[in-house]
């Protein structure tokens, strides 16, 4: 049975890095030596000091498997439409498979320090825990059952049913296959091989992973610990990662509306990265939204298993499923 798809309201309207004010680009360049110097964001190096030195995660940290991104991973270039994105978005899904219901025997996580054998979900479990419920119909175009073949139905015009591919975004997507493997995932100790159920998807190019690990076996991350006093108003927090390329870190920062300059700073240590970014705000009136701005910097070295903290809450940030 499907569930419903819940639709929940925000507190803030978060808006796409294309709406950037005047005078910002789609990516900041990486921060270089003239950011990371700039007297302008001492307050965020001395904030980012602080972070770094509250950080204390405790054994679980480096013994348990702690994931720093979600359950469903994408295990190489999907092909997306903008159609077959908003529905894995969405967490749209049909199965046209029968899925193991038997939870098969413990899997292993392979660590780069180790491995870690650990109970794991059936693919019905992890099917499950994949769909988010069905996505709604579109305006103007109702949807009958799947066809024999899979295909959605149009209702009938003039000349009778017509069948084809979808024009709007009201279509799941496809399960066929599915088998048990691996994914990768990071963790709080670096990037793992994870069990995962993957689901071949006839709309992709490529399978989605669901990780297959029992939820016993997963760790939560530690509870941060920020500074007391507020963050100085010049500077705002990470929100996610977005790609972790060697030395190069990609991730998105919360922002105004009507901020401009915006600017991505880090600060690297042997053992974490903090990283956010500064801005100039606004000294009029403006709308009261948030605003996820794409940045990226470049360290020194590679990021392996460090953290990744918010200069703001001083919470790990996770990254993201592309």
């Amino acid at each position: 049975m499907r569930r419903p798809l819940a639709l929940l309201g925000l507190p803030l309207l978060v808006l796409a890095a294309g709406c950037a004010p005047a005078g910002t680009s789609a990516e900041t360049p990486p921060v270089g030596p003239d950011a990371s110097s700039d007297h302008r964001w001492e307050a965020f190096h001395q904030r980012a000091a602080e972070v770094a030195e509250a950080w204390h995660p405790g054994p679980t940290w480096t013994k348990e498997y702690v994931p720093l991104q979600g359950p469903t991973v994408l295990t190489g270039d999907p092909g997306f439409t903008p159609d077959t994105e908003t529905a894995f978005q969405a967490g749209w899904y049909r199965e046209q498979v029968a899925l193991p219901g038997t939870r098969p025997t413990d899997g292993t996580i392979r660590f780069p320090d180790g491995t870690l054998t650990v109970p794991l979900l059936s693919a019905v479990e992890a099917y499950r825990q994949l769909d988010q419920g069905d996505p709604p119909v579109c305006e103007g175009r109702p949807q009958r059952p799947p066809t024999e073949k899979g295909g959605p139905t149009i209702e009938p015009g003039p000349d009778g049913w017509v069948t084809g591919p979808p024009q709007n975004t009201c279509t799941p997507l496809t399960v066929t296959a599915v088998r048990l493997g691996t994914a990768p995932v990071r963790t709080s100790r670096g990037e793992a091989q994870v069990p995962a159920w993957l689901f071949t998807v006839e709309e992709l190019t490529s399978p989605v992973a669901r990780i297959a690990v029992a939820p016993q076996a997963v760790a939560a991350a530690p509870e941060p610990s920020a500074p007391a006093r507020p963050a100085p108003p010049e500077v705002v927090g990470g929100q996610d990662l977005q790609a972790v390329d060697g030395t190069r870190l990609s991730y998105r920062v919360g922002v105004g509306a009507c901020d401009t300059g915006i600017t991505a700073l880090v600060q690297e240590r042997d053992d974490v990265v903090v990283v956010g970014g500064g801005v100039s705000r606004a000294s009029g009136v403006c709308t009261d939204q948030l605003k996820l701005a794409p940045v990226a910097v470049t360290l020194k070295a590679p990021l392996g298993a460090r953290p990744v903290l918010d200069v703001i809450t001083g919470a790990p940030l996770p990254l993201g499923p592309r």
